[in-house]
C-alpha cells in the first residue's frame, strides 16, 4: 500500500479535486456576467468527513464495471462527478442574467482560501508520514 493511499490523504485530494472543479464553475459564472438569461452556478461539496471515515476519497458513487464490455458511466454533465446546482440570486437584470461579480468573486477567493489550506494539510501530512518512515 502506498502513502498516498491511506484514506486521509485520499480524502484530502477528493477535496482538491471539488475545489479545482468549483473553481471551474465559478469561473464560468464570472466569463458569463453579460450573458442574458445565465443563471450561476454553483457545485454542492460533498460529505468530506465521511469519504475520510469510508476511505472513498473519488468525490461520488462510481459505476461497477465488472466485466470489459461494460461501459464506464461518464461524469455528471458538467464532466466532474460533482452536482451543479442553479444559485438563487438577488439581483436580476433586465435581460435576465443572475450574476452578481461582488458574490462570485466572494466565492472565488473563499475557494482559492479552501484550496490552498487542504493543499499545505496535504504537504504537512506527506512530510510527517516521510518523517515516521525515516525519509527527509
Amino acid at each position: 500500500m502506498s502513502m498516498t493511499d491511506l484514506p486521509v490523504l485520499q480524502a484530502l485530494k477528493g477535496k482538491l479535486r471539488f475545489h479545482e472543479a468549483r473553481q471551474k464553475v465559478l469561473a464560468e459564472n464570472v466569463a458569463n456576467a453579460e450573458t442574458p438569461g445565465y443563471a450561476a452556478r454553483d457545485i454542492k461539496a460533498p460529505d468530506f468527513f465521511r469519504v475520510a471515515v469510508e476511505g472513498s476519497g473519488e468525490g461520488g458513487v462510481a459505476t461497477a464495471v465488472t466485466s470489459p464490455m461494460h461501459i464506464a458511466a461518464p461524469a455528471i454533465g458538467n464532466g466532474t462527478p460533482y452536482r451543479t446546482q442553479k444559485v438563487d440570486g438577488y439581483e436580476v437584470t433586465p435581460d435576465g442574467n443572475a450574476v452578481s461579480l461582488e458574490d462570485q468573486m466572494m466565492k472565488v477567493t473563499s475557494n482559492q482560501m479552501d484550496y490552498q489550506t487542504v493543499t499545505s494539510l496535504y504537504q504537512r501530512s506527506l512530510g510527517l508520514l516521510k518523517t515516521a518512515v525515516g525519509k527527509k
